[in-house]
């Protein structure tokens, strides 16, 4: 374990996710959602509300700022995505910046958004799943944007219940990135 990723970890808990958040890179660890196939139905019909905003239950020292974010050519990528939010509350709580990180833009869109997509018409499928979302920040060298150290690689666990069967994938943050599953 990196000590420096465990610096000021918090848990934070919210309506249909929860998150363990490091004050040290001031981005999540990981992100544990329990979606519902009848939550996804009531999500579908959510127009979608991109009020990014910084988590005031951290402390300023330790959160993400939009202004970190602002020009950096990163998108703000969910670890609990939006499309899950089954009303205006959890939505809200999905755009807070501690369930935020620093994504390559074409990863995010044409990478990331698939397996995300499928994840969710697996979740219609079996009725429920577990999902644990998060970053890894491997080597020596990171890089930051403004105050938010940049993941390498991001990765998604799912397990199902009613198979008792598990898949995850592993991809670098970038725009050409392989994606290894699981």
């Amino acid at each position: 374990q990196n000590r420096k990723l465990a610096a000021g970890t918090q848990e934070l808990c919210y309506g249909v996710f929860g998150i363990v958040h490091s004050g040290g890179t001031r981005t999540p660890l990981w992100a544990a959602e329990y979606i519902r196939a009848d939550n996804l139905d009531r999500a579908r019909k959510l127009d979608r509300d991109d009020k990014f905003h910084a988590e005031q239950q951290l402390p300023r020292g330790q959160r993400a700022e939009l202004a970190d974010y602002a020009r950096s050519g990163y998108d703000r990528g969910h670890l609990a995505p939006n499309a899950n939010m089954p009303d205006r509350r959890t939505q809200r709580e999905s755009f807070s910046l501690a369930n935020m990180v620093p994504q390559d833009r074409k990863h995010n869109r044409d990478i990331w958004a698939p397996i995300e997509n499928a994840v969710r018409t697996m979740a219609r499928k079996e009725g429920e799943l577990y999902v644990i979302t998060g970053p890894a920040f491997l080597g020596s060298s990171l890089k930051k944007v403004g105050n938010v150290i940049v993941p390498t690689h991001l990765y998604k666990v799912v397990y199902s219940p009613r198979q008792k069967l598990a898949a995850a994938w592993f991809t670098e943050n970038a725009a050409e990135a392989p994606i290894n599953v699981v």
